[in-house]
């Protein structure tokens, strides 16, 4: 569905570009749940805003490509045309949770973010098929009547995601769908995202820090730090046997039921995305780095059926 291919993306600052997203080449397929993991800082969020088109003065595309295809065919859009497939073949969930309008109807907001879509003449019509769809979901008529301050954190995240999935879209964008969510609220909020990709068999792209989540739901993981995806494959092989040793790291401190064993985290910060190192951007954390490492960017490549991009990659 989505082709991009070495884009380069972040922010105009008064003390230089910012380039959140360096070099990244990567594909979204059709009917498939991608993850995006990483640290904090590291351009998941700015990655997830170029799969949807999202540029604009705020953020913008430096160099690379964006394609995005249509369904009619080989058919495909830029950057140019993309606002088009919004709502009709591309949707997103935000991160934040208070997005939602405090003083309108979960309801009325509905049927305000695309009345091309709806039709106002039939608003009865229009109505029963929210209350199905709603309903179908796991949420009470109830809900589409109240206004945002009297629903839970964890409910306001599943009617983004109703709302979301209500269009039918071939893909949907989930920005950290259960940050700030307790663990009901959590396994609630993906048992949904996954129900719904199962059951309208669309793409979803899910980014999130927490690979628990990714774990969970995610076939194909692309993990990224300092703004480029440094491992990318089938998600259950990189938690068997990750290649790149920042995945061995992030997947090391994982707590393990049963596992007594002490955790550590990744030693060190990542690199300013202002200014970045000039070779391996992971090398002043990483145990296996040398003076290649340092003084040379690592180019992706295959690695036992994944993209790795790291001189010393782990061997299977």
């Amino acid at each position: 569905m989505i082709n991009i291919e070495k884009a380069r993306a972040g922010y105009r600052t008064a003390a230089g570009d910012v380039v959140a997203v360096d070099g990244v080449s990567l594909r979204v397929n059709d009917n498939q749940i991608l993850g995006v993991a990483g640290e904090s800082g590291c351009g998941k969020s700015t990655l997830l805003r170029l799969m949807y088109g999202q540029v604009d003065s705020s953020m913008q595309l430096f160099s690379g490509s964006v394609a995005w295809r249509t369904g009619d065919g080989d058919e495909s859009v830029g950057l140019e045309e993309v606002k088009r497939l919004w709502w009709d073949q591309i949707t997103y969930v935000p991160q934040v949770v208070n997005i939602l309008n405090p003083v309108q109807r979960i309801e009325h907001q509905i049927l305000d973010s695309n009345p091309a879509r709806f039709d106002r003449s039939d608003s009865e019509r229009t109505r029963r098929q929210l209350v199905e769809f709603f309903v179908h979901l796991g949420l009470d008529e109830s809900v589409l009547n109240a206004y945002p301050h009297q629903l839970s954190g964890g409910m306001v995240q599943r009617v983004l995601v109703g709302l979301a999935a209500f269009m039918r879209p071939r893909m949907i964008l989930a920005d950290e769908p259960t940050t700030a969510l307790d663990v009901v609220s959590q396994k609630r909020t993906l048992l949904l995202l996954h129900s719904i990709q199962r059951e309208q068999r669309n793409s979803l792209v899910i980014v999130s820090h927490d690979l628990g989540v990714h774990y969970q739901i995610t076939e194909r993981l692309a993990v990224c730090y300092a703004g480029q995806v440094v491992e990318l494959g089938p998600t259950r092989d990189l938690f068997d046997l990750p290649r790149h040793p920042y995945t061995r790291a992030l997947i090391d401190s994982l707590p393990r039921i049963g596992d007594r064993t002490e955790r550590t985290g990744v030693p060190g910060r990542p690199p300013n995305l202002a200014s970045p190192p000039g070779g391996c951007r992971f090398a002043e954390r990483c145990p296996k780095a040398t003076a290649m490492c340092r003084e040379t960017m690592p180019e992706p490549r295959d690695v036992g059926g994944r993209t790795v991009a790291c001189h010393h990659p782990e061997a299977g």
